[in-house]
């Protein structure tokens, strides 16, 4: 006999949360008795499977952890609704504010985020991080994003589907997401929230995912509009080979090495951005055939 969908699904990645999530799957089942609850132990050691089976709510496991986002690509795949919320399980989304987030998705959107208002980031640094990478990806897309990296979100399921070969399955997960709605001219709108405190240790390491994090960045630039980066960098690159022709050639009437490698590296960094936006164009052309194929299907 199959399971009839329901509306909602609501997708929590976990990954040694069973305190935070003894607290949250009570109330979500009581506030949405009729959705979807699906818990990804993205391979836990402590009892999240047993907090799953005792509150009653489907549970997809991970035999080892694959990461944040690849917990939630596996809960989007097992999303039965029409709609999807996903949300942290350490505690610091209220489930009181998805009516909210679903009441501007009716609004005629594709995605509505939960972003976070002062006083939300765990700390000053992971708060500059944040900005840093809003205003990124305010040049990159010529929208105001409030918040890119939040993984408090309510969206459309097939749209989410769509994109999940392009997302990564570290903590990267919702700055590739929102990047990829945004190339496809849908629809995505911020409602603020305040995030309270997670409970338990974070698994992000400031020292250990530092660099991971300025990887972010690069993928924002290169999943959206990679000439924006490059052609900019190209430019710097022609500006200084050319300057630096002009005074060596006032002061010694010659054309240098250094001239041309900057003249070839603007060259060769052009190229790399042409490349670079073919390469996401095809992407997203395989995105749109593979959402043809399912709306025929």
């Amino acid at each position: 006999m199959s399971i009839p969908a329901p509306e909602l699904s609501i997708v929590l990645p976990a990954r040694n949360e069973a305190p935070a999530l003894e607290g949250l799957l009570p109330v979500l089942r009581q506030s949405f008795p009729a959705a979807q609850i699906v818990v990804v132990n993205d391979g836990s050691t402590d009892d999240t499977s047993a907090v799953c089976a005792r509150h009653g709510v489907e549970e997809v496991r991970h035999h080892y952890s694959v990461g944040n986002g690849g917990a939630v690509k596996s809960g989007v795949r097992a999303a039965r609704g029409k709609l999807i919320v996903t949300m942290d399980a350490d505690g610091q989304h209220d489930p009181a504010d998805i009516p909210r987030l679903l009441g501007r998705l009716s609004e005629g959107f594709d995605m509505v985020v939960g972003a976070r208002v002062g006083g939300s980031q765990a700390s000053i640094g992971r708060s500059v991080a944040n900005r840093l990478y809003n205003r990124i990806a305010n040049y990159m897309t010529g929208q105001q994003i409030a918040d890119l990296t939040s993984g408090f979100r309510v969206a459309r399921t097939d749209r989410m589907r769509e994109f999940l070969f392009l997302l990564p399955n570290g903590f990267s997960y919702p700055t590739s997401i929102t990047m990829a709605f945004f190339r496809a001219g849908y629809g995505v709108a911020y409602e603020p929230i305040v995030a309270a405190r997670r409970i338990g240790r974070s698994h992000i390491r400031p020292l250990r995912d530092g660099g991971r994090f300025l990887l972010i960045i690069f993928k924002v630039a290169t999943l959206y509009a990679p000439l924006k980066i490059f052609a900019p960098l190209s430019g710097v690159s022609f500006l200084a080979g050319l300057a630096n022709y002009l005074y060596t050639f006032t002061q010694a009437g010659r054309f240098t090495n250094a001239s041309a490698v900057l003249f070839t590296t603007s060259v060769v960094v052009f190229l790399m951005g042409l490349i670079s936006e073919q390469i996401t164009t095809l992407l997203y052309a395989a995105a749109a055939r593979e959402r043809r194929r399912t709306d025929n299907s």
